[in-house]
């Protein structure tokens, strides 16, 4: 790919972005190596991964890849027999390990929907025997060797805190029995030259004796090794030897284990920084709301970028507009005419580096829809490359670019000329401009170009595949709005301009009657247009404001409408409940009068049951019609599984039964109205609560014996007659489970404080069977 393009199109600066997210310098450096490929397959494969990327980190936004330690010298010096790795390189082998166990640990599970992820993981390093022997002997706190490394290691170390321990004893006790005259005030052991000494004032040098080690700024001070001391520091020197030999030893010999390691060691950090690179693009891609384009092929595809955006500018705090860009087939050459400061040289930088991004693997910002080609090359003349050293003008700057255009640019290719045929005499310019653009055309290269020749707008006509395009300008404001008009070349507006920062018009009035009718023409013919264009766009928003408003009153119209209906359905459901509550309240005392007078009260318990099944069947179809949207219909089969809206349970379809459905819950089989039940998928609603009417498949009784049961039948059994119970309306029942040993009692009691539709429940008393029943209240 051709560097001085990417230099033009600053593609460094976007590198170095991008590496701001990775989460070590290694996987950083491998986003800043990353170069544009001009194969499909590659460019594809590496867009795959890194939208594999986004979708892990949408699925676990808190995932990030561990540190991974920059192993890459010590590696390399791995491969040299006889080496020998220090401490902190070991500890970085030990982390190199430990990384790759929780990557696998992470991604491995998943491997089935991010294969590409997947893929990486599987390839690192798995030994926990060596991960194991590094634990053991490292502190990785300290960096250095564990005492327990070894047993001699672990004896030397406590042989030389021992005797560093005895030495400063010894010289605290010299120190302490100085004379007056020879010691150094608040004096303590200090460690000259390797060696621990004692402070002492000059005069007593002879005194002391032993050997100077170093004296003060001053010189009033000597730092002196008594004789005394000697002997002990040169044994504590051989300890510290010792030491050092030992600790060589163990280095070696975990040196050692590591060496068969080495290459797949160096694959694991390779595929560890890989993986880090790719976590910072897809962090990035996130960042900037960036989407992977379509890869298609070039001419026979065309081009179309949605929502471009310079990846640049993204960064700064400016107000950014997007722009579109759409080549159809055949189309491939783009000229881009407008006024300065209107955004042409932004728009084929956003270009370059789209195309630039995307085939070097990284998101582009751009929008769903996009579609872009692999280019074969990407070639650029941008800015003003004059130089005073080497004798290179502004003008011949960009004939050396044009000449490297010309001599590298083919079929694939994507060129970049900013101001062509500018920086020399218009005429000579405009001609040179229109024969590069016309060889290149040739080529079927896709070129985007920008200038400020107006004799270059009549190539779109002249010339099949140029396309003219300009930047909309704000006339009254003086004002680029850096949206890409295509179809339509660009006004410079320089004499506008030129009479806004103060022109005389004296020199303004000259410059246009120097202008010949034809520029005049199609001056004013490019200004119809853009009116027109603007009075279009004008109509265009106040048809969708008034759209969107339209749209507002009617959603507003149809949720009132739905309020006042759901509201009405509440109504009419608190009356039936309340109604309901009455009569079963009335069951209720009409059962105690019962026990008094069964004769006189059964004809009023008929009629009783009679209203109570009246309202009972009034609001199982009130609950129906909540249950779901008006004009839905569910269509039920045996074996459906269903959410009873009314009991807030789930049951089994078992057959229809003209307009109702027979539904199995529990064991016990319920025909219920189509209005309570809804597939499963549909969830329970908190705001609707009833018990509905039984079939005849449901004979509820105010008792149920469980004697001669074991536990589990028993439990099922107290169950079906629970539901029946709670389905009818009962307020109590009577289980009746015998004295025994117990266990049936334990169970019933155990069952009534679980089930929430239980009140509360008792032993019976004396008349009721005493222990040997359970009675509960039900809600």
């Amino acid at each position: 790919m051709n560097q001085h393009a990417l230099d033009a199109l600053e593609f460094a600066r976007v590198l170095d972005i991008v590496a701001g997210y990775a989460t070590c310098e290694p996987g950083a450096e491998a986003v800043r190596a990353l170069r544009p490929q001009s194969d499909a397959a590659l460019v594809a494969r590496a867009l795959d991964q890194i939208d594999e990327m986004v979708g892990w980190l949408i699925r676990d936004e808190s995932w990030a890849p561990p540190l991974i330690p920059d192993l890459r010298g010590p590696l390399k010096r791995l491969a040299i027999r006889g080496s020998v790795w220090s401490e902190g390189e070991l500890i970085a082998a030990k982390r190199l390990l430990i990384a790759a166990r929780e990557v696998r640990r992470a991604l491995l599970p998943q491997a089935s929907d991010y294969p590409h992820l997947g893929a990486l993981a599987s390839g690192l390093l798995k030994d926990e025997k060596l991960q194991g022997l590094l634990q053991q002997a490292l502190d990785e706190e300290a960096e250095t060797l564990k005492d327990d490394a070894s047993n001699e290691l672990k004896r030397l170390r406590r042989a030389i805190r021992g005797a560093r321990s005895d030495l400063v004893r010894l010289l605290e006790g010299i120190v302490a029995g100085l004379p007056e005259q020879y010691a150094v005030p608040d004096a303590s052991v200090t460690i000259r030259a390797g060696r621990y000494c004692i402070p002492i004032r000059r005069e007593g040098r002879s005194s002391v004796g032993g050997i100077v080690h170093d004296e003060s700024a001053s010189r009033a001070t000597l730092f002196v090794e008594p004789p005394a001391a000697i002997e002990p520091m040169n044994h504590l020197r051989e300890l510290h030897h010792s030491e050092a030999r030992e600790v060589e030893r163990i280095l070696r010999e975990l040196t050692d284990a590591l060496r068969p390691r080495a290459d797949e060691m160096s694959q694991t950090l390779t595929r560890l920084v890989t993986l880090d690179s790719l976590f910072a693009r897809g962090r990035y891609a996130l960042a900037r709301g960036c989407t992977r384009p379509r890869l298609i092929a070039w001419e026979d595809g065309g081009y179309r970028v949605v929502h471009g955006r310079h990846p640049l500018l993204a960064e700064t705090s400016e107000p950014l507009v997007p722009f579109d860009l759409l080549m159809n087939p055949g189309e491939h050459t783009l000229l881009v005419t407008g006024p300065n400061a209107g955004g042409k040289t932004v728009l084929i930088k956003a270009v370059g580096l789209i195309a630039a991004m995307a085939q070097a693997g990284i998101l582009p910002p751009v929008g769903p829809g996009s579609e872009v080609p692999v280019f074969s090359g990407i070639f650029a003349d941008i800015g003003d490359e004059q130089s005073i050293e080497a004798s290179l003008s502004t003008f011949t700057g960009h004939l050396r670019n044009l000449t490297e255009i010309l001599e590298g640019a083919g079929r694939d290719s994507l060129c970049l000329i900013d101001e062509i045929g500018g920086a020399t005499d218009p005429v000579e310019g405009a001609a040179l401009a229109r024969a590069v653009l016309t060889e290149l055309a040739d080529r079927r290269c896709f070129t985007i170009a920008t200038s400020h020749l107006g004799s270059l707008n009549t190539l779109a006509d002249q010339y099949p595949g140029v396309v003219s395009a300009g930047l909309a300008f704000d006339p009254e404001r003086l004002a680029p709005l850096f949206r890409l008009i295509k179809g339509r070349p660009g006004r410079s507006y320089a004499l506008a301009m030129a009479q806004r920062v103060g022109f005389p018009s004296r020199v303004l009035d000259a410059a246009r009657s120097s202008l010949s009718q034809e520029e005049v023409d199609i001056s004013r013919l490019l200004a119809e247009l853009e009116a027109k264009d603007i009075e279009l766009e004008e109509r265009l928003s106040q048809l969708e404001a008034r759209e969107r408003e339209v749209s507002r009153q009617s959603e507003v119209q149809r949720r009132e409408a739905a309020e006042l209906a759901e509201r009405s359905r509440e109504l009419e459901r608190e009356a039936h409940s309340r109604a309901r509550e009455f009569l079963l309240q009335a069951r209720r005392q009409l059962d105690e009068a019962l026990k008094a007078d069964r004769a006189r009260a059964s004809e009023a318990r008929a009629q009783l049951e009679a209203s109570l099944r009246a309202h009972t069947q009034a609001l199982r179809e009130s609950e129906g019609r909540a249950s779901r949207p008006a004009g839905a219909e569910q269509e039920f089969e045996p074996g459906d599984r269903v959410w009873i809206a009314t009991l807030e349970r789930e049951g089994q379809v078992v057959e229809r039964r003209g307009a109702d459905v027979v539904v199995e819950m529990g064991g016990v089989k319920l025909q219920l109205a189509q209005g309570t039940l809804v597939k499963r998928g549909g969830g329970p609603s908190a705001e609707r609560r009833a018990t509905i009417h039984i079939g005849p498949e449901v004979e509820a009784h105010s008792e149920v014996d469980l004697r001669g049961m074991v536990a589990e039948d028993a439990r099922l059994e107290l169950i079906r007659a629970l539901d029946a119970a709670i389905l009818a309306g009962l307020g109590e029942l009577r289980v009746i489970h015998g004295k025994g040993t117990g266990v049936l009692r334990e169970m019933v009691g155990e069952y009534a404080r679980s089930d929430r539709r239980v009140k509360s429940h008792r032993l019976g008393a004396a008349y009721e069977g005493g222990s040997g029943v359970t009675v509960l209240a039900l809600e």
